[in-house]
């Protein structure tokens, strides 16, 4: 029996995109998508929510990038532009979930200690989970079977009671691998669909 849902933010809940700020840096979508693939890539903000400091991943990448020195500075200096807003028919979901009070909600993600505030700030909606465990708080990240596991023994859940939604596959078979139920989720319309047919919505 499911008592426990795990939610992921990035792409379940909130829409979360670099592209928002640099799009107003280059003149065309080919020189984000190359400075997003070779310059700040996602292997370089992973590790910020890994625990990194922001301070630290921008001076080590402009030292090794200088000539892209105030381009690199905008990714962290900007980033709250990156938070295009909610997934609000995921929130929807959410919202029935807190109002029908038969699962406990929780969320596990992949998140810098040093932004994670201006997202809680933001969003009401996060204050609905019973708790909330973020990678750059706990150093360590998803699909990491330690995150599962500090997740697990903080808020004493079984992982068989447990459903986990992530729209990463990794993320999901980590996991899967540690006995939690998971979905991976590809839109909004399809975990209701799951979560209708798994009697937990």
């Amino acid at each position: 029996m499911i008592k426990n849902l795990i939610f992921d933010l990035g792409g379940v809940l909130i829409d979360w995109n670099p592209k928002e700020v640099f799009k107003t840096i280059f003149e065309s979508e080919s020189e984000v998508q190359w400075f997003l693939e070779n310059i700040c890539t996602m292997d370089w903000n992973v590790q910020q929510d890994a625990g990194r400091s922001l301070e630290e991943a921008t001076k080590t990448l402009q030292s090794k990038h200088p000539e892209w020195y105030s381009q690199i500075a905008a990714y962290y200096g900007r980033w709250d532009e990156m938070l295009i807003g909610p997934i609000s028919q995921t929130v929807d979901i959410l919202s029935q979930l807190k109002t029908n009070n038969q699962v406990n909600l929780f969320a596990l993600t992949n998140w810098s200690v040093e932004t994670f505030p201006v997202a809680l700030d933001r969003y009401d909606f996060l204050k609905w989970f019973q708790g909330i465990v973020v990678s750059g708080e706990e150093k360590c990240i998803k699909p990491d079977a330690k995150i599962y596991k500090i997740l697990l023994d903080r808020y004493h859940l079984n992982a068989e009671e447990c459903l986990f939604i992530d729209d990463n596959k990794q993320n999901v078979r980590g996991a899967l691998a540690l006995g939690i139920q998971s979905i991976w989720f590809e839109s909004s319309s399809k975990l209701k669909t799951d979560l209708k047919s798994l009697d937990v919505l």
